[in-house]
């Protein structure tokens, strides 16, 4: 009598956790990325090894360590599930209702208004859908972009080309000089170190103050690094409180509503800089989800940022714009 062995089907879902276990090397964090449960992701990769018939990972190691065979199996899956990827992308690409499963990045810059709108709104247009949001710099989200742990992410224009990724600029957001309302120096002797009114700066990691940082060699102008800070909010805080001067943007500066009674703005003294704020995508991120991102954020950062700073600084009307 003839014995049929009976495996279970090859799962794209587990296919898919196996690669990003790999990346992690924890099934927490991939838990945390994906907001699966620890013991369905387990699940999932011991079906796989049982249908492959081998180990995949060295499971007396911890983090987990991919076996020679994993090894194997992972180089050659890389390229199909980009494939299998773009395929589900192009034939979602009309029916955003029917998308699975999308994870979104977007800088801190947006989180006080935009990021809980842009949510809200996703969540009503695309309700089949399970959704990741991550909150970081925009270096953080373009490598977790390249390494395809977001599909899509709103961050600043980074300096390194993009290869592999695509971009739709979104915002120019023009650097601008704030300082203490009450103080009467001039602007130009403040930015050039003439008065004792010291800088205080961006963390030197973030994208945006490197731009600041080159804009001002370029100019000559240098200040002691007395106090560093990779929060805007604590930055306006400081001063607000007279503790120095800063450069930052409009865009930031809208989220500083409790500090602006005790901040003035100034547009930023000879040849103006800015920076651009860009959406960016990998390449099997659905083009009609690209276009719904991109119109909901333009009209959240009109309404919220450049409509009330048009009408309080006319003088920002032609910087502080969106990018077609």
């Amino acid at each position: 009598m003839s014995r049929h062995i009976v495996r279970n089907e090859l799962s794209l879902k587990g296919l898919e956790l196996f690669q990003i276990c790999a990346q992690k090397g924890s099934l927490q964090a991939v838990a945390t990325e994906t907001g699966l449960s620890v013991s369905t992701i387990s699940h999932h990769l011991r079906n796989l090894e049982k249908h492959l018939g081998v180990e995949l990972f060295n499971h007396a190691r911890k983090p987990m360590i991919l076996s020679p065979k994993g090894h194997v199996f992972l180089r050659n899956i890389d390229g199909a599930l980009l494939a299998i990827r773009k395929a589900k992308a192009e034939a979602s690409a009309g029916n955003i209702s029917e998308a699975s499963f999308l994870r979104v990045g977007v800088i801190e810059d947006f989180d006080s208004d935009i990021t809980p709108e842009l949510a809200v709104y996703l969540s009503r247009n695309m309700p089949s859908c399970d959704f990741l949001y991550h909150t970081d710099s925009s270096h953080t989200i373009v490598e977790m972009l390249r390494n395809r742990q977001l599909d899509l992410g709103v961050t600043t224009t980074p300096p390194d080309r993009l290869n592999g990724l695509q971009e739709r600029p979104l915002l120019r957001d023009p650097f601008v000089i704030v300082l203490p309302r009450t103080d009467e120096a001039s602007l130009n002797d403040i930015v050039s170190g003439k008065t004792n009114l010291p800088f205080l700066r961006f963390s030197s990691n973030l994208i945006i103050a490197q731009q600041i940082e080159a804009q001002l060699r370029r100019l000559g102008v240098s200040s002691p690094n007395k106090f560093e800070c990779g929060n805007h909010q604590t930055l306006m805080a400081m001063v607000a409180a007279g503790a120095g001067w800063t450069i930052t943007t409009p865009l930031l500066f809208s989220r500083a509503k409790r500090f602006q009674p005790k901040l003035s703005i100034h547009p930023f003294p000879g040849k103006s800089f800015s920076r651009t704020l860009t959406i960016i995508t990998t390449p099997d991120c659905s083009r009609s989800i690209l276009d719904l991102v991109d119109q909901k954020m333009r009209s959240l950062i009109t309404k919220h940022a450049i409509t009330p700073f048009h009408s309080k600084t006319p003088w920002l009307k032609e910087s502080f714009v969106l990018v077609n």
